[in-house]
């Protein structure tokens, strides 16, 4: 098949955008409020053209982090190569039970009762997790889900089952809907994100705050990610794009 006909199946193809749309009100990791601001540096009227100045934190939005943002002497987004950018993609969806609890924790049990119904996960796969949270976006407060204490209560990933999906599986990224890979409590519990440090640590990359993965099937669509290439940056807003097969 030449690189035309490829083309033009693909675009035959039903795309899904998993992205949400940055503006200055949008859910942020809490040490980043703030920080996006926008500054118009010329106008059409005047000027002929419309040009702006953004100010962000590197991970805001739906946002890929390079291992280089948890761990030194990890390598970052521009040492990524562009062929690992476009994963087979696999859909744990998980939505009920994180709306029966926040807390959720996506659990070696949940990854070996999919493989049971979908088989074996394949290696090199982008694994999502569909939790639902999505639909809590741009509410603020929704997204943070803060109890009286103000303590949040999100869902997250195991260390054990993402233990489980490198080490066993040898999948090559994750990605999930929140603005962390760790639950609340166990960030609380841990004192800190110990399965995004793994997840980084493995020279790995992860993209946080998907959108729309509702839309997709569990298995047999393509994740293709994009950013700009920025020299040394520890991660950055992406586009995320999922193709989905003809069955979906």
């Amino acid at each position: 098949m030449t690189l035309d006909q490829i083309i033009a199946e693909l675009q035959k193809k039903k795309w899904v955008d998993l992205t949400h749309t940055v503006t200055e009100s949008i859910p942020i990791f809490s040490a980043f409020e703030g920080v996006l601001q926008r500054k118009t540096l010329f106008n059409v009227e005047d000027h002929g053209f419309y040009a702006q100045a953004v100010t962000f934190a590197t991970q805001t939005g739906t946002h890929i982090d390079a291992p280089g943002h948890f761990v030194a002497g990890k390598r970052y987004l521009d040492r990524i190569d562009n062929k690992e950018l476009l994963l087979p993609l696999v859909v744990l969806h998980k939505q009920d039970a994180v709306a029966h609890d926040p807390d959720y924790r996506l659990s070696v049990d949940d990854i070996l009762t999919f493989e049971r119904e979908y088989g074996e996960i394949p290696s090199g796969s982008f694994v999502a997790f569909a939790s639902g949270w999505s639909t809590r976006w741009p509410d603020l407060d929704a997204f943070a889900n803060k109890d009286e204490e103000g303590n949040s209560h999100t869902p997250g990933w195991s260390l054990e089952a993402l233990t489980f999906l490198f080490e066993e599986r040898g999948i090559s990224a994750v990605g999930h809907e929140t603005l962390d890979t760790d639950s609340a409590a166990d960030f609380r519990r841990n004192n800190g994100l110990i399965g995004e440090f793994f997840v980084l640590n493995q020279n790995a990359w992860q993209v946080e705050v998907l959108n729309n993965l509702h839309q997709l099937p569990s298995t047999g669509a393509y994740i293709h990610v994009s950013y700009p290439n920025f020299a040394g940056a520890p991660g950055f807003p992406v586009r995320a794009i999922a193709y989905l097969p003809d069955h979906a």
